[in-house]
């Protein structure tokens, strides 16, 4: 199943450590920066599904970093959660206007932070269930299983992360080296014809043109 890629973007390192475990046996992918600036490299350079922002951060704090991605109309709909060790509610509402989608006040208990940021996967989605659509395709996201006209799919774990990489990012056009970088986890070579083999495999077993080609774009899912 395709792991959601977390930024944690937090100068502490013991929080960092315990929300880096925490989430990772949540089965997240977590990666850390120590400042806001290292996040947004970090930003993009993986795409990540959503990020855990530190308030008070060195070089760039974690409002800034908010407003500059919530500014960007590639990272707009990136979930952002906000830690803080402030509790005010004036501070609680500087994050919301900085872009932030959810905040959280230090100390917490890991396990609202996991139900926390699910409940925003869920959100920028736009669905109350964990289950996405495009046409007759399902991703049962809590199974771990697509469907398609209500039949399972029998795909690889490398078509399972192409095909969930592209009804996560549905309607939205995806470029060579953007999905090679998420199916392959950045091992893949731009000169290999891996990636138009795996596509060749996902489109047999759908059966249907899902997947559009736009020449010199990239791919696009889209319904029929």
């Amino acid at each position: 199943m395709l792991l959601k890629k977390i930024v944690i973007a937090e100068d502490d390192d013991a929080i960092a450590h315990m929300v880096s475990m925490a989430l990772g046996d949540a089965g997240f992918l977590c990666l850390r920066a120590r400042d806001g600036e290292e996040a947004l490299k970090l930003v993009k350079a993986h795409d990540p599904d959503l990020l855990v922002l530190d308030v008070m951060m060195p070089r760039v704090d974690g409002l800034e970093v908010a407003r500059r991605l919530k500014a960007d109309v590639m990272w707009s709909r990136t979930p952002i959660l906000m830690l803080t060790a402030l509790a005010g509610t004036k501070d609680k509402v500087y994050g919301l206007d900085a872009g932030a989608d959810d905040y959280l006040t230090k100390p917490f208990q890991a396990d609202e932070l996991v139900l926390r940021l699910r409940a925003l996967i869920r959100r920028s989605h736009g669905h109350a269930s964990p289950r996405l659509h495009c046409g007759p395709l399902q991703l049962d996201v809590n199974a771990g299983r697509f469907e398609l006209d209500g039949q399972a799919l029998s795909l690889s774990p490398q078509e399972f992360r192409l095909l969930s990489y592209f009804i996560h990012h549905s309607g939205q056009v995806i470029g060579r080296d953007r999905l090679g970088e998420q199916v392959f986890d950045g091992g893949h070579d731009p000169d290999s014809n891996a990636l138009d083999v795996l596509l060749g495999r996902v489109r047999r077993k759908l059966g249907i043109d899902l997947i559009q080609t736009l020449r010199g774009q990239g791919w696009r899912l889209a319904a029929p």
